[in-house]
């Protein structure tokens, strides 16, 4: 049975909605014109890329985005990478924390680096086309995924003060420290879906407790169903469960957890 369309309505959770900004967190990985063809096919009639190239020796300088807007929603995505990019990433020496938005704790070095090359671009982008009071939403895969958490909470804190209506992230990294996660959390936990698959290794790094998550998870356990929260002793037996379901090669789940296609495949069977 085909899913429905994206609807530019919603304002509220919908597992639907989760899957279509799984969908435009994939497409922040294609090349512009793909992403624009399939947006405007969606009912976007806006679209603006953001690209930032890799000009310095700091390996998350280059940042994709894009932002496309309707009569009645924005939707923000942001690229994501490999993990093996991101366990470059995360071994930089020179990659302290630094203050986060708004002045409101600390945010990882490279995540902060990493939006900054983009953000001024994607944020004139969501004033200029949010005409008619439309609906916000961030969203991103891995990298893509603190990106998204990270942008959202930047146009609440500071300038424009603008509150997302929804951020969905899928396999993202630890990003801040608790103090703002504390901060974000109050401003904008009822608005967060951060989606981990099982054994994705990703959501596990950088390490805490000097790096920590926001609220808002949704966990798939090792069949694919959803959970809004499991016991942590619970959760740990579903890993074991997902660790050794392929024998021949059981350290490869974390990795093969963390794809895209993987979230894409859970939010289907969860829809049906």
């Amino acid at each position: 049975m085909p899913l429905a369309p994206i609807d530019h309505r919603t304002t509220g959770y919908q597992l639907s909605h989760a899957y279509w900004l799984a969908k435009a967190s994939e497409l922040a990985y294609r090349d512009k014109d793909i992403a624009r063809a399939a947006l405007t096919e969606w009912g976007f009639d806006r679209f603006r890329h953001f690209e930032s190239p890799h000009e310095m020796p700091f390996p998350l300088d280059d940042t994709q985005a894009y932002t496309a807007a309707s009569d009645r929603m924005i939707i923000t995505a942001f690229r994501g990478t490999t993990p093996q990019e991101i366990r470059d990433w995360l071994t930089d020496g020179n990659a302290p924390p630094v203050p986060g938005p708004g002045n409101k704790g600390f945010v990882h070095h490279g995540f902060h680096r990493a939006l900054a090359s983009v953000y001024p671009e994607v944020r004139d982008a969501i004033k200029q086309f949010r005409t008619s009071g439309q609906t916000v939403w961030f969203t991103g895969h891995s990298l893509g995924g603190a990106l998204a958490m990270l942008a959202g909470t930047r146009l609440y804190f500071e300038e424009p003060r603008i509150l997302a209506d929804g951020i969905y992230t899928y396999g993202q990294p630890r990003t801040c420290d608790r103090l703002l996660a504390a901060a974000y959390n109050a401003a904008l936990k009822s608005r967060t879906y951060r989606f981990v698959n099982n054994n994705d290794i990703v959501p596990q790094v950088p390490p805490a407790p000097l790096f920590t998550h926001v609220d808002g998870v949704k966990y798939f356990d090792a069949d694919g169903k959803i959970h809004d929260r499991l016991p942590f002793v619970d959760v740990l037996k579903d890993r074991v469960t997902g660790r050794t379901a392929d024998l021949f090669a059981p350290a490869c789940d974390g990795i093969r957890d963390h794809f895209m296609p993987a979230y894409l495949a859970n939010l289907e069977k969860n829809l049906v």
